[in-house]
């Protein structure tokens, strides 16, 4: 398995050097990817040695658990490679044939009615004359963190969410990340991991960073989202079992959906109930500078908000096959995502960089939670919860194992 691991490293770090968001993290030997680099190997050879690797995958076998999960994991990981080889090649797919080949997952189609309950309930949080997604936009407006008071306040949300952490799982003494913020960018947030348990983290302020998203770019970027899953990963895998496959993370892959849905799920694991809310009231607005009179609703209204995620994958469905064009798709965004324009066109970019990706933060949110509750982690027994979802971080999973 050692030589076979090997190999798809060398594989994943050829096909970066035809895709320069592919490697999202790599921290093994810095010759590996020099020679990659060095050598920049066809698509149509990759394609081979892909189709070479699936074979000897699917003729190898494992003795105990650990091993069989590391098989799978590996044989799930090497089809989205070969998947994103035949894209870079030319290949087209749908949206859901995308998602299927590179995520193991498929989100669920809603019409436009899905989304209609959500958008009245909001109507009659958000009072007032104008189109409701510019009604939300102003009442949010409120709620936007200074530009100068951004440090102070992430700095909060992140000491609140490794003390947290930290109270459930002992973290490596060298352990940490910093915080950048950038511009320019088609996200709102991304975590860079460096190895040795170190990231980057980086907050885009194109567009303004309201309270409630403190809270999420602490806990999904940092802890206990992806700064902790990959340190654990490193810890338990690379360090410990001396798993190759685990220094290179290929962004498109199904270890992209489990990464994205722990992070989105680990929200609320370290900020379960009430808590997020309290932090926001009791911590974030006051740095912030927010209206403290208006806590309870923001609260209310950003709570029915977020059952409007999946508008914005029915939106990339349609734009990325072609059924609408990109002006379609910010106004679909506006109507149904109730997003602000600004918001809107950023998204759009962000589907032209990293098309069906969009899946991975809510589906794989639902997956993550469904499997974690199914196995008694609910929000009433929070030490289970946390003891689940942390095991969940440290094993290797697919998507599909987890429904």
């Amino acid at each position: 398995m050692q030589a076979i691991a090997e190999r798809y490293v060398h594989l994943v770090l050829a096909v970066g050097q035809h895709d320069a968001v592919y490697v999202d993290a790599y921290y093994g030997p810095p010759a590996w990817r020099d020679d990659a680099a060095a050598a920049r190997v066809p698509l149509d050879v990759l394609l081979e040695r892909g189709h070479g690797l699936r074979a000897d995958l699917d003729a190898e076998s494992a003795a105990d658990a650990d091993g069989q999960a590391r098989l799978a994991f590996l044989r799930g990981q090497v089809r989205a490679v070969v998947a994103r080889i035949e894209q870079l090649s030319g290949r087209r797919f749908s949206f859901d044939e995308e998602s299927a080949a590179l995520y193991d997952a498929v989100a669920p189609t809603h019409p436009e009615s899905y989304f209609a309950d959500t958008i009245a309930q909001l109507e009659a949080l958000v009072p007032g004359n104008g189109a409701l997604a510019d009604r939300l936009d102003r009442f949010r407006q409120q709620f936007i963190v200074p530009a100068h008071r951004l440090g102070p306040v992430f700095d909060a949300a992140i000491a609140e969410s490794r003390r947290q952490t930290r109270e459930r799982i002992a973290l490596p003494a060298s352990e940490r990340f910093e915080v950048e913020f950038v511009r320019d960018k088609p996200w709102g947030g991304y975590n860079w991991y460096q190895g040795g348990y170190r990231s980057v983290i980086q907050v885009n302020t194109d567009l303004p960073v309201h309270v409630d998203r403190v809270v999420d770019l602490a806990a999904h970027e940092g802890y206990p989202g992806h700064h902790l899953f990959n340190l654990l990963i490193e810890q338990r895998f690379v360090q410990e079992r001396g798993w190759m496959e685990f220094t290179v993370y290929p962004l498109f892959s199904p270890e992209s959906l489990i990464a994205e849905g722990t992070a989105n799920f680990g929200i609320e694991v370290v900020f379960p109930g009430d808590a997020r809310a309290r932090f926001n009231r009791d911590v974030v607005m006051p740095l912030a500078g927010a209206p403290l009179a208006l806590a309870d609703d923001y609260d209310a209204v950003m709570l029915v908000f977020a059952q409007l995620s999946y508008a914005g994958n029915e939106a990339a469905r349609a734009y990325l096959d072609g059924t609408i064009d990109r002006a379609a798709a910010v106004a679909w965004l506006m109507q149904y995502a109730l997003m602000s324009q600004a918001r809107a066109e950023q998204r759009t970019r962000f589907m032209d960089a990293y098309r069906s990706y969009v899946i991975n933060y809510n589906l794989g949110q639902d997956i993550v939670r469904r499997y974690v509750e199914a196995l008694g982690g609910t929000p009433e027994r929070p030490d289970l919860r946390w003891q689940l979802f942390l095991a969940l971080l440290q094993s290797p999973r697919l998507p599909s194992g987890l429904q």
